[in-house]
């Protein structure tokens, strides 16, 4: 089957069926038979065109005179992708995409996919040219200021660099850099309250650390088993269980990582139909539970022991407004110093955008228990 074909299969999944995009893909591929040049193409025509939806939506929309169906939609952003965001070469992607749309769409497609060729596009507003829901860029503008916020966006619409550590797992600078902040030493009792599906943990029982990776899914702390059980890593206990309700001793932490569910809005690069999925309202019902978390590390902690939180989200509310609550229902705490640059001072923490180091976008607060 032709690679674009292949992605057209992906794209429908994803677009009638609400498929997530990393299984709807991995799926076709599997099936595909394609070599591994075709395999990443269909990669970037599927996450691309994800990515970009509502982009390529305005692309076509210029000229059509009325709705399409589905089918035939899904094939238009298919076209408009390639046109306006890869190398094709603009006879390639007409020719090869109107191939692919129903045999009484074909000349309708044509036409469109030619006009968007040949039209400069200017844009009605970042927000259409950015490819995010109107809320998402007025949330970020809101909480970052306008050009962080554009920046970051613009970052989080190219593709993610793919980052070995030494023991060949794979896993972002920035969630590495998140694993060096709890300071695990040898002998240390570190409790991971939301470890699926394990890079942080892995990493911290590497430094000779004892980890009870807790998360609250049976099927995800099965991930972290295997994964340490993949890369050797033997001072790792998983614990199936609520992390909002943790069943380990009070007291006996010497770190706690609350490296907590959140909007994901920092890693939208890596999550292209995130964007699509997340709305409003679950920000703060998100924040929500991410204060419950960090109530549960607090109490886990021994005098002098460490709480990380961390969140893979740029959101004032998954931020500084888990700072905020810290502090107003644990003051004992004691803010320790953030790490410098790359890193931006934010509130009494940290944040990483997208466009500084090339990474995930992170939020990092870092907390002392009293000795």
């Amino acid at each position: 089957m032709p690679a674009r074909a292949v992605a057209l299969r992906a794209l429908r999944r994803i677009d009638d069926e609400g498929a997530y995009a990393n299984l709807a893909l991995r799926a076709e591929l599997d099936r595909s038979g394609l070599d591994e040049r075709d395999r990443h193409f269909v990669t970037e025509l599927v996450y691309g065109t994800t990515r970009m939806r509502r982009a390529c939506d305005y692309l076509v929309e210029r000229f059509l005179l009325r709705p399409v169906d589905p089918d035939v939609r899904t094939v238009l952003r298919l076209g408009a992708y390639q046109l306006r965001f890869t190398a094709v070469p603009a006879h390639a992607a007409v020719a090869e995409t109107v191939a692919l749309a129903p045999a009484k769409a074909r000349g309708l497609v044509n036409a469109v996919l030619r006009r968007v060729a040949e039209t400069p596009v200017e844009w009605p507003d970042e927000a259409t040219e950015l490819s995010v829901p109107d809320w998402l860029y007025q949330l970020l503008v809101d909480d970052l200021g306008h050009d962080p916020a554009v920046g970051a966006l613009q970052a989080m619409n190219e593709p993610p660099p793919v980052t070995r550590r030494d023991d060949d797992y794979v896993q972002d600078l920035a969630s590495q850099w998140v694993a060096e902040a709890v300071d695990a030493q040898p002998g240390h009792t570190v409790v991971d309250l939301c470890a699926a599906p394990g890079g942080k943990a892995t990493f911290v029982a590497a430094q000779g650390a004892l980890v009870v990776a807790i998360d609250v899914r049976p099927s995800r702390a099965g991930l972290v088993a295997g994964n340490a059980r993949r890369l050797g890593a033997s001072r790792i206990a998983v614990v199936a269980a609520d992390g909002r309700r943790p069943p380990v001793l009070a007291g006996r932490g010497d770190r706690v990582l609350v490296d907590a569910p959140c909007s994901g809005l920092g890693a939208l690069r890596r999550r292209p139909d995130a964007r699509w999925r997340v709305d409003a309202a679950a920000v703060e019902r998100l924040a929500a539970l991410q204060r419950d978390l960090v109530d549960a590390g607090a109490s886990l902690l021994r005098p002098g022991g460490v709480l990380v939180y961390s969140a893979c989200t740029l959101t004032r509310a998954e931020s500084i407004g888990i700072d905020e609550h810290l502090a107003r229902t644990h003051p004992e705490l004691e803010p320790l110093d953030p790490p410098g640059p790359p890193w931006w001072p934010w509130g009494r923490g940290a944040l990483l955008l997208p466009q500084t180091a090339g990474t995930d976008g992170m939020v990092l607060l870092r907390f002392r228990a009293p000795e």
